[in-house]
């Protein structure tokens, strides 16, 4: 499994890339390949954090893969953006080790929304989380705040915290500030403080930020850092005494007299080195001490401003160089992480088994790649609607599955072409093909035969798309049929019950639903189908939804629900759901399955701990089988409805053949999705 890490804050300029280097480094020194990668950006032309950590840290990366979406994209469709990520994700999954993800920057929107934002993405893309909080201008108290605000806003999406480290804080107060952080001591993994040569901006980003006019200088000395921004505003001695090595001193245009003092202090031993001098007020410097200025050897940058000393000041103030631009702050970002940051704490951590996390877009982003590794060939009988020819472009589009659509060529890809859709992957079969009818209606004729069903009878029948459907899917010419769009669930499954019939030892179909919740998919069953099962039915819906969990990668872990946990009730119906349980286990013993379960037993794991000690099930259910179908269908709605969740179905199962039922509400999404389930089925 690849190693990922989303290195995030809930705030800017916290030291994100400082981390994200020492990781990936980190990672490379294991042997694994390594990639990095930053969800939301400004801009998909250039990242300096993503260009200056596959340098430095030696990646073999190309930088189109490191960028993920613009703001301007994620506003735009938030939902269409996170899927986009979970795609790039998981190309760099299936060809990396290890994953760094890098938060977004708090470029665009506020900063509250942004960390929420950066919490979904994270849950989404399924990485376990190194939270940075900010030191810089805050009290121990204010900074505890910060880190509870971090740690909560993440976890309430579910993530996975796998460290905090705490940057930019007074460099004398960080053993108390360790203290006044006890309470989050169990995430705890650093305490880094500010150091100005990290954030020190280059003297040319300085003289860019106030539209500076250069006056002398040598042109390596404009990439030189300035630590610190001083003003000039006493006399020469005491000026030289309270500047440090450095600094880039602003000093007003008509003080004539300091400046060739200020100059000749640079080629002075002992005394502390500028990076830089800016002249402001616009004053022109006397012709004589031009001539002073111009014969001192330095070189020193020196530039003019028309602004006023406090204005140029106030601006010098705010800028902020970048972490990794020269050498020497590469170096200083390696001895301020060995010397402040428990990274072998941090790579355990990452190391350290943990439960996946399952989104809505992460579980169709798998169901897709998964239908894409073995496509099957599905056939749609309703291609006179609109929803149902979109969809089909997506599918095949994304290489989903192949398709047949039903109907009269000219017209499907007449209709097609109006609706601006791409169809021309697609086969168009005529379900009026007097071959085909012959050849379905004479097979239907012998299936049937015990009904009285004559051939006659057989071609009337095949008058109806789906009929004609699971024809073809009975007959090896589809691997699958999706249907329901425009037409009942009774016209949908009654072909396929009269004619594919159930599995061997299976006696009913049944309908389950995926069950999206924030964090993980659950399956319900039987929400669609039998009324009033009995144990043996019961059995049957069980181990038919479990298989179908399996299939898409779910663990099933079985609760059949009831009233009644264990035996602390009694009645026909907690004994019907105890006598399915037994009948599940001796037909499947492989399968983890208790009942009955309560549903708060069933899901919660601290009830499931008291009401059924030691069960392999009880809190921690991945398939809910109801009592009723009744029940079933009420809850999955019920659940739908209140908490948010996706629920994606019916499923048919049990059949020998694949055949999918489609809501007559549903949405072209809804019929994507249904399609690549479908196709992942007959697999």
């Amino acid at each position: 499994m690849t190693k990922t890490v989303y290195v995030a804050a809930a705030e800017a300029r916290v030291g994100k890339s400082l981390l994200s280097l020492g990781i990936a480094e980190a990672w490379v020194a294991e042997g694994l390949r390594v990639a990095v990668y930053r969800p939301l950006v400004l801009t998909r032309s250039a990242d300096k954090i993503t260009e200056n950590i596959i340098k430095i840290a030696k990646l073999d990366q190309p930088f189109e893969t490191t960028v993920g979406v613009t703001y301007e994209e994620m506003a735009a469709d938030q939902e269409s953006a996170i899927s986009t990520m979970i795609t790039q994700m998981g190309a760099l999954r299936v060809n990396y080790d290890a994953i760094v993800v890098i938060g977004s920057d708090f470029a665009d929107v506020s900063t509250p929304i942004e960390a929420t934002l950066n919490a979904r993405i994270a849950a989404n893309l399924d990485t376990p989380v190194l939270a940075l909080i900010s030191g810089r201008n805050k009290t121990p108290e204010q900074l505890l705040r910060a880190g509870h605000y971090t740690i909560d806003e993440f976890v309430r999406l579910h993530n996975h915290i796998a460290g905090l480290v705490a940057s930019r804080v007074d460099s004398e107060r960080i053993e108390e500030i360790k203290a006044e952080l006890g309470d989050l001591k169990e995430h705890l993994v650093g305490v880094m403080p500010e150091d100005a040569l990290l954030s020190a901006p280059t003297v040319q980003m300085q003289f860019d930020a106030i539209h500076a006019a250069i006056a002398r200088g040598a042109p390596d000395a404009f990439t030189r850092e300035s630590l610190h921004v001083a003003v000039s505003g006493m006399t020469l001695p005491h000026l030289l005494s309270r500047i440090t090595d450095e600094t880039t001193l602003i000093m007003a245009s008509d003080r004539v007299d300091l400046l060739p003092g200020v100059l000749l202090s640079q080629k002075a031993e002992g005394m502390p080195k500028l990076s830089a001098l800016v002249l402001v007020g616009g004053y022109k410097i006397p012709k004589q001490v031009r001539r002073i200025i111009d014969g001192i050897d330095l070189d020193l940058p020196i530039a003019t401003s028309p602004l006023d000393t406090y204005s140029v000041a106030r601006v010098l103030s705010e800028v902020e160089g970048f972490a990794m631009a020269t050498p020497r702050k590469v170096r200083e970002i390696h001895l301020a992480l060995q010397s402040y940051v428990n990274m072998p704490e941090i790579m355990r951590r990452l190391d350290a088994p943990r439960r996946a996390l399952r989104t809505q877009h992460r579980f169709e982003y798998d169901i897709m790649e998964q239908a894409r590794t073995n496509r099957r060939r599905v056939v749609l009988p309703e291609s006179e609607d609109a929803r149902v020819l979109s969809a089909a472009a997506i599918v095949l589009e994304r290489n989903v599955a192949d398709l047949v659509l039903l109907g009269e060529e000219a017209e499907v890809r007449e209709r097609a072409a109006e609706l601006g859709l791409d169809i021309s992957q697609a086969e168009i079969i005529s379900p009026r093909d007097e071959a085909l009818i012959a050849k379905y209606a004479t097979v239907m004729a012998e299936v049937r035969q015990a009904k009285g069903l004559t051939y006659e009878h057989a071609v009337a029948k095949l008058t109806d798309p789906a009929y004609f459907g699971t024809m073809m899917v009975y007959c090896g010419d589809a691997d699958a049929m999706v249907s329901g769009a425009a037409h009942t669930t009774a016209n949908t499954i009654r072909p396929a019950f009269e004619i594919i019939k159930t599995k061997p030892g299976v006696k009913v179909v049944s309908g389950s639903y995926f069950m999206c919740m924030e964090d993980q998919v659950l399956m319900f069953a039987d929400c669609a189908v039998n009324p009033n099962p009995n144990p043996e039915e019961l059995a049957d819906i069980a181990i038919s939804t479990a298989d179908t969990a399996a299939a898409f990668g779910i663990e099933p872990r079985v609760a059949m629900l009831s009233y009644s946990t264990g035996t602390s009730g009694a009645g026909p119906d907690v004994d019907m759901m105890a006598k399915a349980t037994e009948l599940v286990r001796e037909r499947r013993p492989d399968l983890a399955v208790d009942g009955p379960l309560q549903f708060d037993a069933a899901i919660d794991p601290e009830v499931g701990e008291f009401k059924m000690p030691g069960s392999p099930v009880a809190g921690r259910a991945t398939v809910f089988v109801f009592p009723d179908l009744q029940a079933g269908n009420v809850t999955y709605k019920a659940v739908q409805r209140t908490s948010g969740a996706v629920a994606v179905g019916p499923i048919l199962q049990g059949l020998k053949k694949t055949v999918t039922d489609l809501s007559r509400g549903a949405m072209v999404d809804d019929i994507v999705s249904t399609i690549a389930i479908t196709a992942v089925q007959a697999q």
